[in-house]
């Protein structure tokens, strides 16, 4: 198990120093070498540590209705993901595992902060938001929680600038198409300014109150954990290679 846990600690760094992993297997009979993809030199994590989102940028909740981000900010801290809900990979495990956590968190989403997603895919709208919000309120079993999600859609435009605020590089993928982005979670403070980034999968139940603390004072955090996932999957018939989580979660 150490070695595991060390082989995976080995390719996050990799991955967090910025895919510098090209591969050296075979993806067949052919001998063809796995390279990193083009797409990935678009993907990433930008930190922007103090400076404020635009609370004015407009978007559609999950019940179709046009809102602003400012809805969502008044005197609590806001968790604000960037995903995008019929993602085939990173996304549901990224929000299984934020569950997860959620559920033995002693804070309640929607009474001491407000958790908005906001998705990267244009031509996403309520009702998948609906159903995947839907979803998760009845895994996180507090029903009194409902108002404090929020799982929003928007034009390309309000994505692209909510997403150059908070340094969420993503990009498009042709050949498998799907959405190539990083696993992270921006903590926001009531006024609008990023306070923390979140990486990765996983978060520590401290970590995780210290951050909602300081946002929800207005201060501004650090960063302790910069590895970064990535959400790209290799498919043999293409023979394609990408940094793939679920290889990860494999080996481990």
């Amino acid at each position: 198990m150490k070695y595991a846990i060390l082989i995976i600690s080995l390719c996050l760094g990799q991955a967090a120093l910025g895919f510098g992993v090209q591969g050296k297997m075979a993806t067949g009979k052919t001998g063809v070498q796995n390279k990193r993809p083009a797409v990935m030199d678009k993907v990433g994590i930008e930190e922007h540590l103090g400076e404020k989102i635009n609370l004015d940028l407009p978007f559609t909740d999950e019940l179709g209705q046009k809102v602003k981000l400012s809805k969502y900010f008044d005197k609590k801290p806001v968790f604000l993901m960037m995903i995008y809900y019929e993602c085939p990979t990173l996304c549901s495990l990224h929000l299984n595992e934020l569950m997860k956590a959620f559920k033995q968190f002693e804070w309640t989403i929607g009474k001491e902060f407000e958790l908005v997603a906001v998705s990267i895919d244009p031509d996403e709208g309520p009702r998948v938001a609906s159903k995947k919000l839907d979803a998760y309120v009845a895994d996180y079993g507090r029903p009194e929680s409902r108002d404090g999600w929020h799982f929003l859609t928007g034009s390309e435009e309000s994505i692209q600038e909510l997403a150059g605020q908070v340094g969420f590089k993503y990009a498009w993928d042709p050949v498998q198409q799907q959405w190539a982005h990083s696993a992270a979670v921006y903590i926001i403070t009531p006024k609008g300014e990023i306070s923390y980034y979140h990486y990765g999968l996983q978060i520590e139940q401290k970590v995780l109150r210290l951050s909602l603390v300081e946002a929800g004072d207005n201060k501004i955090g650090t960063i302790l954990d910069r590895a970064v996932l990535f959400c790209l999957q290799y498919d043999p018939n293409k023979k394609g290679y990408s940094f793939y989580v679920f290889n990860l979660m494999r080996l481990g």
